[in-house]
């Protein structure tokens, strides 16, 4: 498997002059990071503005300065280029582009001056066959698994889902891995784990919640809560059958701040970017 990048995230430098800030270039790391780590085969794309206009220039819409035949021209060049890579390589998983770009955006881009358009950049329009991510759909790598931990079917499932999401190359916090699995700990015990616990919820992009049993557990909860709180996108796994009303599975409160899943399926299908480790 491999990915196709846009090459300014390897190469901010190739962006127009003042656009990129210090969020960007974290998320251009944690994406570069996330790949080497799982052994991702990484193909960067020519930057076709960089080609057209040069590196050093200034914002600019695709109005107002793409929208020229020698600029169709070169992406008609560079299209055949990467089509005769890829009848090499075989088809990507994804491309990696950065939305707001007037070429290489994903979900948003530059095409007119009167504001950002739904949809991919003119480049990376030019491969509907090929799915696209946003460069921090992709850096979303960090997960803390929360869940029950006090049987040792809790703990099997735990570790079977971290393992899943491994295998998805993600950076996968679970507390029982740190120690958080015994009742014979002392108080200096406790005030560790919450606070390693607490530090990895800070840091985490991702908060995936076990909510099985006739009510969910009472410390998986309160991460929940923390995690909608701070903004940190949960998604929930309840594998359980039973419900507790006409539509409620465990809690409303729960529910409502939650992407319910209810198998390893639906789990991966509510990642912002699986990527498959071969």
């Amino acid at each position: 498997m491999y990915l196709l990048f846009c090459p300014c995230i390897r190469e901010p430098g190739l962006r127009a002059s003042g656009i990129t800030t210090e969020r960007d270039i974290l998320a251009f790391d944690q994406v570069l990071s996330r790949c080497r780590s799982y052994g991702i085969d990484m193909r960067f794309l020519p930057c076709p503005e960089t080609l057209y206009l040069g590196a050093d220039r200034s914002p600019a819409t695709f109005s107002e300065r793409l929208d020229t035949p020698d600029f169709r021209h070169l992406l008609d060049q560079m299209e055949r280029e990467i089509r005769s890579t890829i009848a090499d390589l075989g088809v990507p998983y994804a491309i990696v582009g950065v939305d707001s770009s007037p070429t290489c955006g994903v979900n948003k881009n530059w095409r007119s001056p009167t504001g950002r358009e739904t949809g991919r950049g003119v480049f990376l329009d030019r491969f509907p066959d090929i799915p696209a991510y946003d460069v921090y759909a992709v850096a979303m790598s960090r997960i803390y698994l929360a869940g029950p931990l006090f049987s040792e079917a809790e703990r099997t499932w735990n570790i079977r889902l971290a393992q899943y999401l491994r295998s998805y190359a993600y950076d996968v916090y679970l507390p029982q891995e740190i120690g958080d699995s015994s009742a014979s700990r002392g108080m200096d015990a406790h005030l560790e784990i919450f606070s390693r616990n607490l530090s990895a919820l800070e840091n985490t992009d991702i908060v995936v919640a076990v909510i099985d049993g006739a009510d969910a557990d009472s410390g998986t909860s309160w991460e929940m809560g923390y995690a909608y709180a701070k903004g940190v996108p949960v998604i929930a796994v309840r594998t359980d059958f039973r419900m507790v009303g006409a539509i409620e599975h465990v809690n409303l409160m729960l529910e409502q701040s939650a992407v319910v899943t209810h198998n390893l399926e639906e789990l991966r299908e509510a990642l912002p970017c699986p990527l498959p480790v071969s």
